[in-house]
């Protein structure tokens, strides 16, 4: 399968605007404390941070519509809270998550420039950006990711022919489990949904191509960017696990630096400044980007409600990007385990064809999986109560206890609906 140039601009925005701050610092800490495990660790991390996201991607190539279109079919005032549920998070934990470790990686070793001061130069940088979103997909897809992938396969490249010991044994119980849970934490199945709208709405600016020509240059340009993901995430993972017996309890940001400074040398540490400045800018343009479009649909196509959303957008991003990056990444853990398993479930019945799709199927599975994400949202919580009864239900283990009953519901939906449908006479005036 060729790419066309179209194609490969789109892939390298799609991949930039999904490379962020979390794509950045969680794949090597997670490597390192995975050790001689670090490939069940990585598959783990692969399926919530590469399959999914991409598959999001797909959904969005079928129905190039809204986010609104995720959830329709369950009900139009569900799916409003849904996408109010989903830009909120959005707007308020990845996106300032991206300023406050644009400073802390890049900023603070080097300069005496405060969170604040950062953050708005930042911030303001990201309004400039999404004023004149008809550029994002040139800019990004040409200029900004092509630069951000040749040093980060340097950085995993030189790391791999390094003469290292052998990965010690593991301190993670269950790799694939701590696997899937840190790829929640990339926000990128919630990144897809958003994201997606974005590329979709950005492709109407720039060109006017049909709605098929659309979904083919969407599919493949979801295909090279997943490509990307994977090569970059497991390259990330393995030289984490390589310099396990190199560095003492590092924290994620101690061990990126690490990692630059022991590939890249004395100028690693202002390359890897470069490349987080680079890799959490294009995330917040595209988070904001979401927003502001999402608004904006719901205002009749108010360009003065976007510009507002905007504005708003980064203010927001401005103030909780001081509270930096541990703390948001600590808050986001409840907040993720409710509303992740219910975007996975909506990306897939989404990508998945309409005639396995009835309102009614939408509609069981759904509620399914809101029940069933109960109790790993409320042990998050430190709310044991659910403990005993979670442990009867397969792969609770894993922090996925939602998965199987919500796997079954759409199995058993489908059963009864293929034999209701079948037994209903042809005439029902008969």
């Amino acid at each position: 399968m060729g790419f066309k140039k179209e194609t490969l601009i789109t892939g390298f925005a799609i991949f930039s605007l999904f490379f962020g701050a979390g794509n950045l610092i969680l794949p090597p800490l997670l490597g390192y404390n995975s050790g001689d495990q670090w490939s069940l660790v990585a598959l783990g991390f692969v399926i919530s941070a590469v399959f999914i996201p991409i598959l999001g991607i797909f959904a969005h190539a079928r129905l190039q519509g809204t986010m609104l279109d995720f959830a329709s079919k369950v009900h139009p005032k569900f799916s409003l809270v849904f996408c109010i549920l989903i830009y909120l998070v959005a707007i308020t934990l990845p996106g300032p998550r991206t300023a406050s470790l644009t400073y802390e990686m890049a900023l603070q070793p080097y300069f005496t420039l405060s969170s604040l001061t950062l953050s708005s130069i930042y911030f303001g940088l990201v309004l400039l950006f999404t004023l004149n979103r008809s550029k994002i997909l040139d800019l990004l897809g040409k200029y900004l990711t092509p630069l951000l992938l040749i040093i980060l396969i340097t950085i995993i490249g030189i790391a791999c022919f390094a003469e290292l010991p052998q990965a010690t044994t593991s301190s993670i119980t269950n790799p694939i489990r701590s696997g899937i849970l840190e790829g929640y934490q990339t926000f990128d199945a919630i990144g897809a949904i958003v994201i997606g709208a974005v590329i979709v709405i950005s492709l109407k600016i720039s060109n006017k191509e049909d709605f098929n020509t659309k979904k083919k240059i969407l599919k493949r340009a979801a295909i090279l960017a997943g490509m990307g993901l994977f090569s970059i995430y497991t390259g990330l993972i393995y030289i984490g696990s390589l310099y396990r017996n190199s560095i003492e309890n590092p924290s994620r940001t101690d061990l990126l630096s690490f990692l630059s400074y022991e590939t890249l040398g004395s100028g690693g540490r202002l390359i890897l400044a470069f490349l987080v400045s680079i890799a959490c800018f294009t995330t917040a343009v595209g988070i904001v980007t979401g927003t502001a479009d999402f608004v904006k649909g719901l205002f009749k196509n108010s360009q003065k409600a976007y510009v507002i959303t905007v504005i708003l957008g980064c203010l927001i991003g401005v103030v909780i990007g001081q509270t930096g990056v541990a703390y948001i990444i600590e808050i986001a853990v409840p907040a993720l385990n409710f509303i992740y398993p219910l975007v996975i479930v909506l990306i897939v019945l989404n990508a998945l064809p309409e005639k396995y799709t009835s309102q009614k199927i939408f509609r069981i599975v759904v509620l399914i999986t809101i029940i069933f994400s109960i109790p790993d949202f409320l042990k998050s919580l430190n709310i044991l109560s659910l403990e005993n009864t979670k442990q009867l239900i397969p792969l609770a283990e894993y922090g996925i206890t939602w998965f199987v009953p919500t796997i079954l519901s759409y199995g058993i939906a489908r059963i009864v609906e293929h034999f209701t449908s079948k037994a209903q006479p042809l005439n029902p005036e008969d």
